[in-house]
This record gives C-alpha cells, structure tokens and sequence, in this order.
C-alpha cells in the first residue's frame, strides 16, 4: 500500500472514530437530559394531583390563586431567606419605596388606638402646607372612618395619583371638636441622607439606599462643606442600622468617596457571570478624614460601602460587626403577575473576601452604651445576624460568625437617641479630633490591601432597581 493511501485511510478511521465519539456524547448528553425531564415532570404531576385534591376535598373552598401563590413563595423559600415571590400590589410598593418618590400626603405617621397619629409632617409637603401638626389624630378618609384598618391600608388610601384631594377628619388636642382638612397629593420625595455640622465635624446619616440616595449624599456633603468652611475635619458616614437597598446606589457612594480600584465584586453561579465594579476619578470629599459607623443593624448595600472604604483603607469602620448578608437578589417582573427576588449572586469586597454570614468587622469596635433602665429589655433580644436565619447561604471560604456557645450571632443595633448619649458617634467625633480613648482596636483581621486582579467585567452604572441589594431586570 501507497503511503498516501495509508494516510488517506488512517484519515477516514480517525474522522469516523471522531465522529462516533462526537455522537455518542450528544447521546450521552441527551439521555442525560431526557431523564432530568422526565423527573421533573413527575414532579410536576405530583404537585397537579395535590393541588386538584385540595381544591376538590378541602373542608371549605379554596382560593385557587392564594393557594398557587403559596406554592411559588414556598418554592422560593426553601432557596435561601431572601428569596421570596411578591404579588402585583407588593411589588408596586416595593417600587415606591425603592424609588424613594411616591404621590402622597408628605406625613410619617403611626397607629395609635385604633386611629393613625401623625408622627411628623415633612417639611414643604401637602401636610406640611395644609397645617396638619405632629400628634395629630385622624379618624376618617374621605369620610370613612379608619378603624378597622391595618396600618400600612390607611397609607395605601392616603396615597394616590399626583393633584388628587383627599379630606382628613382630624382631633387635635386643644380642639373641643374635629375638624376637616383638605390636602391634595403631590410628588412626595423621600430623602434617604440626613446631615448635620457637629462642630467642625460634617455627620451624615444614611437611612436606606433609593435611587435617591446618591445624589442626596452629593448635595448633603456639599452643603456641610460650605457650612464648616475649609477647617472641617471629616466626615462622619452613618450607616448603622441601615437595612440595604439599590445595588448600583452602593456602588455609587462608594464611588464618592474613591479615586480609582474595584467597589464590589459580584459572583453568580458560572464565571462569565462575574461583575466587577470599578471607582472613577473624584472624591467629593476632597480627601478628607472618613469614619463609618456600622452596627448589627447594617446589611447588604451598607455592607458593601463599609467594606470598600475599610479595603481600601479610605475610611475607619467603627461600631460592632454588621449583619453579614453578601448575597444579592435579582428582581423579575411577571408581567400582571407581580415578581420575584431571586438570589443570584454572592458579593465580594475588593480584596475578595465574603461577609456572607460573617459581616464586617470594624477597624475598631465599640459598643453602644445602654442605658440602665433597657439593660434588661436589651439583653433578652438576642441579636440575629445573617448566620441565625435558616437556610441562609453558606460563606464560601466556610466560617461563618458564632458566639462563644457556637451559636450563630449578630451584634447588638441600639442606639442612643440623644447625640451626647450615642457612645459610637462621640467616639467617632474624638477619633478625627485625635483625642478618641478607651475601646481598643477590634481583634478582627485587617483586610488585606485590595487586589487588581479577578474579572473585569461588568460597570458601575448599573440601572437602579427595586431591593436591599438589588439588580434590575427590565420589565417585559
């Protein structure tokens, strides 16, 4: 035999080979994925045959769309503690409140005895404008009397569509009788940042992140900039007991206050899912002194802004060990049909590390003082943190944060109401007066600098979304 015949021959042997290879893989692969199928729809028939047997046997008629409802939450719930299906008038609450702008009244209000007592006024609002005054009663909406309802269905009635009146019967102490108010709704804008000078010190309190969030910190820190005058010392970052909020407003109040590096680090289940998000030129504090103050009440998005500063060694993290959730939810409309919040992805500081289930711990802890007379009150709350809730996800690197009985744990979140009584606050203002005594520098791990390598992907100007930490998808 010729040897280009040999050749010709060893080709086709070699083709065929590789084809019969190549085909008994895709057999391969798809026997595989039959038989997942074919579980799944077993399953599938399993939760038809229940789900007919109640409708057709339960001792009284079910509500079909309550029942399927159930089914998707308890389908979500069994995921992780953040992952959870809202119903069409849940979801749209949660965009007012992520949007932080919404047509009301301009009120805080509670429920007192049945009635909704007035907590305060916003300033420049409706209610402010129509006279309504803090510890104000109101009885009727509209004419029809509240009792009866819940708290949150009195607000859903207070608000509505922009330029609507709405009449509110009020008792007022010092009235002998009631009295009707008429105030038309308006844009009702929810400022997320309180400020304030503490002498040469500018204090700013970070409630939540909306997708105002941002721009209010710019405005807030512009303002105590010309109101301390070039001799401020710093800035006091207030992020205790803040819950979380929009993911891309996280990134960018860190960005505030960087100049260059990664923010935050997203990781999904398969690596092109990575994200990595990186700080741009300017720092609207001019590079002054930071303090943040965290404590077991700071979760997920504060999280995020406290470990970058703390990473990359911009600000001081003081306070107690924050909450520890390092997941991130995605929101995904259903159409008529509500949403869900599905956890999508793990977070990452800078340097890579995880709080999941762990939190950050601050440069230096410091405990809240409590008063006597809550000491008791206070110690029978033991505090939760992200390990104490079932069915949490796991830290990757697998430790996770415990008390000294080996019981997953929180820190505490009280704080004083009055500023000279707040220990963590004063502390902070004596730690950028260099005269801070007392606490010693917590026994946590510094952070290792921040490093430049890992995915490079992904941008800080994520779409602002709906959730304590969350990424938007856009609505079909």
């Amino acid at each position: 035999m010729r040897k280009t015949d040999y050749a010709f021959w060893t080709f086709l042997l070699m083709t065929g080979l590789a084809g019969a290879t190549t085909l008994l893989n895709v057999t391969q692969t798809y026997s595989a994925s039959a038989s997942q199928n074919s579980e799944l729809y077993k399953q599938l028939d399993l939760f038809g045959d229940v789900l007919e047997r109640v409708r057709s046997d339960y001792v009284e008629k079910p509500d079909d769309t309550a029942l399927i409802e159930a089914a998707i939450n308890g389908m979500l719930a069994s995921l992780d503690p953040h992952s959870s299906y809202m119903s069409p008038k849940n979801f749209r609450d949660m965009q007012v409140q992520t949007r932080g702008e919404f047509g009301g009244l301009g009120i805080e209000v509670t429920m007192e005895n049945g009635v909704i007592k007035v907590v305060s006024p916003i300033d420049d609002t409706p209610a402010a404008k129509a006279g309504l005054m803090a510890n104000d009663l109101i009885t009727h909406l509209d004419n029809e009397a509240i009792s009866g309802l819940t708290l949150e269905q009195a607000v859903e009635k207070m608000r509505g569509p922009v330029n609507t009146p709405i009449m509110l019967t009020v008792v007022r102490k010092g009235k002998d009788e009631p009295f009707d108010v008429k105030v038309v709704r308006d844009v009702i804008r929810i400022n997320a940042v309180k400020s304030r000078a503490e002498g040469d010190i500018g204090y700013v309190k970070v409630t939540t992140f909306n997708e105002q969030t941002h721009a209010n910190l710019v405005k807030a820190v512009e303002t105590l900039d010309k109101q301390i005058g070039p001799n401020i010392k710093g800035y006091i970052i207030d992020l205790r007991n803040n819950p979380g909020g929009l993911l891309d407003q996280a990134i960018a109040v860190s960005d505030d206050f960087l100049e260059q590096g990664a923010i935050v680090l997203t990781k999904g289940r398969n690596n092109e899912e990575t994200q990595r998000a990186n700080a741009r030129p300017g720092d609207i504090s001019d590079g002054k002194k930071l303090v943040v103050l965290i404590n077991g009440g700071s979760a997920s998005a504060s999280e995020i802004v406290a470990g970058a500063l703390q990473d990359h060694k911009r600000a001081t993290v003081i306070g107690t060990r924050s909450f520890g959730k390092g997941s991130v939810q995605t929101i995904i409309p259903l159409g008529a049909n509500g949403a869900i919040r599905l956890t999508t992805a793990r977070y990452y500081t800078p340097s890579n590390r995880s709080i999941q289930a762990k939190g950050i711990e601050p440069d230096i802890n410091v405990e809240e003082a409590v008063p006597d007379d809550m000491k008791d009150k206070i110690a029978a709350e033991k505090p939760r943190g992200e390990a104490s809730l079932r069915g949490h996800l796991k830290n990757p690197d697998g430790t996770e944060k415990e008390d000294d009985l080996g019981e997953p744990s929180g820190s505490s979140s009280y704080v004083a109401k009055d500023a000279d009584k707040d220990t963590q606050l004063q502390y902070a203002i004596n730690f950028l007066h260099g005269t801070a005594k007392g606490p010693e520098t917590s026994s946590a791990t510094p952070s290792p600098a921040p490093t430049t390598t890992g995915p490079t992907s992904g941008s800080s100007n994520k779409a602002p979304v709906p959730s304590d930490d969350d990424k938007k998808v856009t609505p079909n």
